[in-house]
């Protein structure tokens, strides 16, 4: 069993580490390297909410029926490292962008195939899977300590030299490794079961769950905070970087580093203060974060933005994760597959996308020069979240839900 979770934890690494090489600087090399917009670059980030609409889709329809996951894992990796070179190699972003959307539909399923390797070699997943998926954590933020710390492309010298592009040499070479790997993974031949629908796929057989007022509450207020959620994956790099603050993408791995931490805490507060206050403590932290990076500075303010950064772990953690927990309580035995589908495509799909288009748009309005008002970009999501907390704390009355199945 220690041999096998051994080598799972190598499989979730990887597979973080690959996305982690690269992610976080998009942001940063677009408007460095091929001199995008903001509406560009919200495109560009745009791609991880079609990838995870199209997911479903491959996993649903395909993955599960025909192939070992394993194998599926291995492919999809092998093709992600050939795009991920020709993202490498891009001159401008209309080279750039096809490679990225074909890129995001090859990788986001495969989020889904190593939690199904994963989930198939347990015997009780809820007791065992954190302490291989912790592995994926620190996968990112090994990559993103290399990028600053060891290979320093994030330096500002080194980024007028044009050396952020390796970012995707290094995420095409673990992608490499990723995928030969999976091939050594233990068999994991797919679902004896038949071809689920469209509907199953997508989630709409929770969409019943709309009819409650409180779920319907949480549902939009989930898809209006992937609003903040978008600038905050779309420009925090960049604003690090051109505030002056020296290894940006290694100081940003204190938020991957504060989720680790945050998580363990959720227990206690659903047990102690219930969902509803968990939930309002998630969309509050984004608002004090965007406040913290639009007074912070690269001096006598840093530590506004190295504390914007580990809030991460609160916003992500207490949003998120504990509402994935109110859905899975809520959605009863019948449906707990589906509302998880559903909620996944409406946030890191729908919400994802208004919200990286709002993001460029923003972005824009406030940029001259090559530089940005970085202040009255980071002070829209700040009041945008605070307003959705402020509707959420007067609407959302589900006094049950403290007791009742979150616990």
């Amino acid at each position: 069993m220690i041999t096998i979770r051994l080598r799972l934890g190598i499989m979730m690494f990887l597979q973080f580490f690959v996305w982690g090489a690269w992610f976080v600087t998009l942001g940063t090399f677009l408007a460095t390297n091929l001199d995008a917009t903001g509406a560009q670059t919200g495109m560009a980030f745009a791609t991880q909410s079609w990838g995870a609409i199209v997911a479903p889709l491959f996993i649903g329809l395909i993955a599960d029926r025909f192939f070992n996951a394993e194998r599926i894992l291995g492919l999809l990796h092998l093709a992600g490292a050939a795009l991920l070179w020709t993202m490498h190699v891009a001159g401008d972003f209309a080279a750039f962008y096809p490679s990225a959307l074909a890129y995001m539909a090859v990788y986001m399923p495969t989020l889904a195939l190593v939690n199904a390797v994963a989930f198939r070699q347990m015997s009780d997943p809820a007791a065992e899977f954190a302490a291989v998926r912790i592995w994926g954590t620190i996968g990112w933020i090994v990559a993103g300590l290399a990028i600053s710390y060891v290979f320093a492309w994030d330096d500002a010298a080194r980024m007028a030299q044009g050396m952020l592009r390796n970012t995707f040499l290094l995420a095409a070479i673990a992608s490499v490794v990723q995928g030969l790997y999976s091939f050594t993974l233990p068999a994991t031949p797919p679902r004896a079961h038949g071809v689920q629908e469209l509907r199953e796929l997508f989630g709409a057989d929770a969409l019943g769950l709309l009819r409650d007022r409180n779920f319907a509450v949480f549902f939009c207020s989930a898809i209006l905070i992937c609003v903040p959620l978008a600038f905050y994956y779309q420009n925090a790099n960049l604003f690090l970087s051109e505030a002056g603050v020296t290894n940006p993408t290694g100081k940003m791995t204190l938020g991957q580093i504060s989720e680790a931490g945050f998580i363990l805490l959720l227990p206690w507060c659903f047990r102690r203060i219930g969902i509803k206050a968990t939930l309002l403590a998630g969309m509050l932290a984004w608002s004090l974060r965007y406040a913290l990076f639009g007074f912070g500075d690269a001096g006598e303010g840093l530590w506004m933005l190295l504390l914007g950064i580990a809030l991460h772990g609160v916003c992500y953690d207490f949003f998120f994760v504990a509402g994935q927990v109110y859905t899975d309580a809520r959605a009863g035995e019948r449906f707990k597959a589906s509302a998880q589908g559903l909620l996944t495509l409406a946030t890191y799909g729908l919400g994802m996308l208004i919200g990286f288009a709002v993001a460029g748009q923003i972005t824009d309005r406030h940029a001259q020069d090559g530089a940005h008002a970085w202040q009255s970009v980071w002070l829209f999501p700040a009041g945008l979240a605070f307003v959705v907390f402020v509707l959420f704390l007067l609407l959302f009355r589900d006094a049950a839900s403290r007791t009742e199945g979150v616990r």
